[in-house]
């Protein structure tokens, strides 16, 4: 779990510290992945068994698995619509730094 929280931070830098479309995609990317190990890390259970078997056995509850197939889908369609929204404001700018979008860093 600490490994899950780790790369959702890393993700997070990235998304802060970066001026380059392509790379907060990229740091977008890594946080989800980073969402994504972290609850599939917290539905595990050490011992569990698939929960269609009979008998008193421990179970390992399959929502989490679910949701998070659910979300890897969301992940890859948010990655492709924001890496085409990159390529045509390359297209429009010649470039892929968001200061050059806004005209410059300019303080709060």
């Amino acid at each position: 779990m600490n490994i899950a929280i780790l790369v959702i931070l890393v993700g997070l830098y990235g998304l802060t510290n970066n001026d380059n479309a392509i790379k907060l995609m990229m740091s977008l990317s890594v946080m989800g992945t980073g969402v994504i190990l972290l609850f599939v890390t917290v539905g595990y259970i050490p011992g569990g068994e698939a929960p269609l078997m009979t008998g008193p056995v421990s179970t390992v509850d399959p929502l989490p698995h679910s949701v998070m197939i659910t979300f890897i889908v969301i992940n890859l369609a948010t990655t492709a619509l924001g890496l085409a929204m990159i390529l045509q404001l390359f297209k429009g700018y010649g470039s892929v730094n968001i200061s050059e979008y806004f005209g410059g860093e300019e303080e709060l």
